[in-house]
């Protein structure tokens, strides 16, 4: 009880609750075009088990300390860049995530071309179940690292970080399903959200180099590029009024 009245505990809390949303901003996106793929009646179910797959990831990780710290450790050196387990786990994360990303932008692009040569819209390829957990769980181990190192930086205090990720899971299952549908609504959206997800596999690859690339920065220009897109659906739609209304998050929401 006397915890409970600390407010530096709660201070802790609501930081790091906040960050631990933040930083899943992009393990949503990705969930989002991975769920895409699959039919209509299967993409809750897999947002819930992939976003409860990060749950039990990053809490797993926190019950690991001493096997996270050992991540840090040097494996081998190429030249005078000492390589550890984290910065394996991040450029291989990242390698990963710009093929996935930029495979989805070719064939987004090859059926906009066949859209356009044809008339007709190419059906996209339905994904397995599995196929999709998979993925997102490939990522969320690479998203969990992130995640985790910023709690333990935070607070030495394990119920208020085992508690901050629990929240901030909840929140992201309540907002992925109005995303994704907002998300797959759009294809320019989704284009961008797919650049986003270039560049964070870019920002992974250079910090297991060891160059630090402050997340501030990464975040503003998301923010900033999704304001402009947002401008550019309202213009769209003020332009060709015939045209389907752009469908925006709150509506989304609501469905």
């Amino acid at each position: 009880m006397e915890a409970l009245a600390n407010p530096e505990m709660w201070a802790a809390l609501l930081t790091l609750t906040a960050l631990e949303i933040v930083l899943g901003i992009d393990n949503v996106i990705f969930i989002s075009i991975i769920v895409s793929k699959l039919p209509q009646h299967q993409q809750g179910k897999a947002r819930t088990l992939g976003l409860a797959g990060a749950l039990l990831t990053r809490v797993g990780l926190l019950f690991s300390l001493a096997w996270l710290a050992s991540l840090t450790a040097p494996l081998f050196s190429l030249g005078s860049l000492p390589v550890s387990g984290r910065d394996l786990v991040l450029f291989f994360g990242g390698l990963f995530l710009l093929y996935k990303a930029g495979k989805e932008i070719v064939e987004m692009l090859s059926a906009g071309d066949h859209a356009a040569e044809s008339g007709t819209a190419t059906p996209r390829k339905v994904m397995s179940m599995s196929g999709a957990i998979v993925q997102i769980m490939i990522l969320d181990i690479v998203f969990s690292l992130d995640s985790v190192i910023t709690a333990v930086g935070m607070t030495n205090n394990l119920p208020v970080m085992v508690a901050a990720i629990v929240i901030a899971i909840i929140t992201m299952m309540f907002f992925a399903g109005p995303l994704s549908r907002f998300v797959d609504a759009h294809p320019t959206v989704k284009m961008l959200a797919l650049a986003f997800l270039v560049m964070i596999g870019f920002v992974l690859m250079v910090e297991s180099a060891h160059v630090h690339v402050s997340k501030a920065y990464v975040y503003v220009a998301m923010a900033f590029s999704v304001a402009v897109e947002l401008l550019n659906l309202r213009l769209r739609h003020r332009l060709d009024p015939q045209s389907e209304p752009a469908l925006s998050p709150e509506e989304a929401l609501k469905k």
